[in-house]
C-alpha cells in the first residue's frame, strides 16, 4: 500500500472521504500496472458509486485538463506515485420541465 504518499492539491471533501479517496487510489495501483489509467479510474469509480452513492467520476492520468461542476463537499486533486487523480460527484441536474 502507498497510503500516506499521496500529495493533495486541491480539495472540499472531509477528511474521512479524502482518506477514502487516497486509500481506493493506492488498492487501485497494487491492482493494476500505472498505465492501465482506465482501469484505475474505473475501480475508484465503482469504490466511491458503492461507498458514496452513484453519481461519482474519476480522471487519472499524468497529464490532463479538465472544467466541471460537482456537487460541493465531494471534490479531490491528487497526486501519488507519477499519476494524478480527480474525484468528484457531478451536480443532479433536474428533470427536464421541472420547477427549481
Amino acid at each position: 500500500m502507498l497510503e500516506g504518499k499521496a500529495l493533495v492539491e486541491d480539495t472540499d471533501m472531509p477528511v474521512k472521504m479524502q482518506m477514502r479517496a487516497m486509500t481506493s487510489a493506492s488498492q487501485a495501483l497494487d491492482l493494476f500496472d500505472v498505465s492501465d489509467c482506465k482501469s484505475i479510474a474505473f475501480y475508484i469509480k465503482k469504490e466511491f458509486d458503492k461507498r458514496f452513492g452513484l453519481g461519482w467520476q474519476c480522471v487519472v492520468g499524468s497529464n490532463f485538463g479538465c472544467f466541471f461542476t460537482h456537487t460541493k463537499g465531494t471534490f479531490i486533486y491528487f497526486g501519488l506515485e507519477s499519476l494524478k487523480f480527480l474525484i468528484f460527484k457531478g451536480v443532479s441536474s433536474p428533470t427536464p420541465g421541472s420547477s427549481y
